[in-house]
């Protein structure tokens, strides 16, 4: 399982703490540090079943200041999957990435934690 966070984030830090307290193991990625790629957003995107919209960090400095909220409508899935690849502080975090699923935010893997506690 893959958590992908930010580390100066103080909600990620909390949602981290949440799932060790929970005795759920995984591995951690800071998505600044080390982007997702391409290849990786798109089968994360394939797996959630869910809108591509979704993994944008629509609340994010760049996000706002790229005017992506009236651009993401006209762009392809095959351009924001580029984008989102470009800049991990454009994906929405935390991520965790199971082998079945993909929980996108605080709520969604706090959630999970709590479902799944050791």
């Amino acid at each position: 399982m893959l958590f992908m966070c930010y580390s100066k984030c103080s909600t990620c830090k909390r949602v981290q703490k949440t799932l060790d307290e929970a005795g759920i193991s995984y591995d951690s990625r800071d998505i600044k540090e080390e982007n997702p790629t391409y290849e990786e957003l798109k089968s994360w995107y394939e797996l959630s079943k869910r809108p591509l919209k979704k993994f944008f960090n629509t609340s994010g400095l760049i996000y706002k200041s790229m005017q992506l909220k009236d651009k993401l409508p006209t762009m392809s899935e095959e351009e924001q999957l580029r984008l989102l690849a470009t800049d991990g502080m454009l994906v929405k975090r935390p991520l965790l990435i199971t082998d079945d699923s993909v929980l996108i935010g605080a709520k969604e893997v706090e959630t999970y934690a709590t479902e799944h506690k050791a």
